[in-house]
């Protein structure tokens, strides 16, 4: 009953996310100074007529009132109908699927080396504590949460593609290469480079939270009783710390799908990568309404999965955890 009674509360929440997403992005495009209409017809747009312009906001709901065109989508959504991209001329949610797919493998392997690689920092310096290694570990988190994305992916864009020559300039796939023939070795050679922009700007976060809770363990009670008992070292933090260290880093790594999603934007047109990021950036600057409502709802749904996934696991390696939740 408990159980049921959180899962209904965590879905009334996300419900209630969505709406407000929904409502505060719409009334920012709204308010763009972008023209929609404008931006469909492009360069084209002194050899349209006015009754032209008027057919093309008729046949995409934009000569209705604001009001009247968010319920008109809102009913849609409601139906399963996500509507058409202006950009792409194809329904939006053909758009989302084969961006997301690209955008997915690029945050999944930039997720999994930052948490990795986080986590062992944080380890290594907290028992370090005030040595060379554990200050030169905090100056290079310190610098990296200070580092913009794009700023740091131009950076090794300039080092490895321009200067060295080690990978591509941009773009997921070789160009002028069918998608059939594209080899998963040519998807990963081009995968590489911003998942590593996204890996090593994402670590900080994780490497200074781990630190710091292995020194707060290090110094409770119950490991000042175990150094008394003659353990030390890295047998002390397996045996003692790292369950205790563990969780929060869970919950603070899966509570960084935003971060991850924000990032991969900027990483993404650095690169030139074909993923979701992009399609929010053009949704974003050509008034798509339609997609740019869309991927608000997908990246809101991913996010809130995300944080629902650390809430479960940290559930079940530590059941205190559920029992204090069920309690309340």
């Amino acid at each position: 009953m408990n159980s049921a009674k959180y899962v209904f509360g965590k879905t009334l929440r996300m419900i209630s996310l969505l709406i407000a997403l929904c409502i505060v992005s719409f009334i920012l495009v709204k308010n763009s100074p972008i023209d929609p209409v404008q931006a469909y017809i492009g360069a084209d747009m002194m050899r349209v007529s006015e009754e032209q312009r008027e057919q093309i906001a008729e046949n995409w709901g934009l000569d209705k009132p604001p009001v009247e065109q968010f319920f008109n989508w809102a009913g849609a959504i409601v139906k399963g109908d996500f509507g058409s991209s202006m950009i792409y001329r194809e329904p939006v949610i053909d758009v989302i699927g084969k961006r997301f797919a690209a955008s997915l493998a690029l945050m999944g392997v930039a997720w999994v080396l930052s948490g990795i690689f986080g986590f062992i920092m944080g380890i290594v310096a907290g028992m370090n504590q005030g040595k060379l290694i554990d200050r030169a570990i905090k100056w290079y988190c310190l610098t990296l949460a200070a580092t913009p994305t794009f700023w740091l992916g131009l950076i090794l864009l300039m080092i490895f593609s321009v200067g060295l020559g080690w990978f591509p300039i941009g773009l997921g796939v070789p160009v002028g290469v069918l998608s059939e023939n594209v080899t998963l070795s040519e998807k990963l050679y081009h995968l590489i480079l911003p998942a590593l922009t996204l890996s090593i700007v994402g670590v900080a976060n994780i490497a200074l939270h781990t630190r710091q809770k292995l020194l707060d363990v290090l110094a409770s009670d119950y490991v000042l009783f175990a150094r008394a008992n003659g353990e030390s070292g890295f047998g002390l933090v397996w045996k003692h710390g790292l369950r205790n260290i563990s969780l929060p880093a869970v919950t603070l790594q899966f509570a960084s799908f935003s971060e991850l999603f924000g990032g991969s934007v900027l990483a993404e047109q650095v690169f030139s990568y074909p993923g979701l990021g992009q399609a929010t950036v053009q949704a974003g600057l050509r008034g798509d309404v339609p997609l740019l409502l869309g991927i608000v709802l997908i990246s809101a749904v991913f996010v809130f999965t995300g944080n629902l996934i650390g809430d479960i696991i940290c559930s079940v390696v530590d059941p205190r955890i559920k029992e204090g939740r069920s309690s309340v």
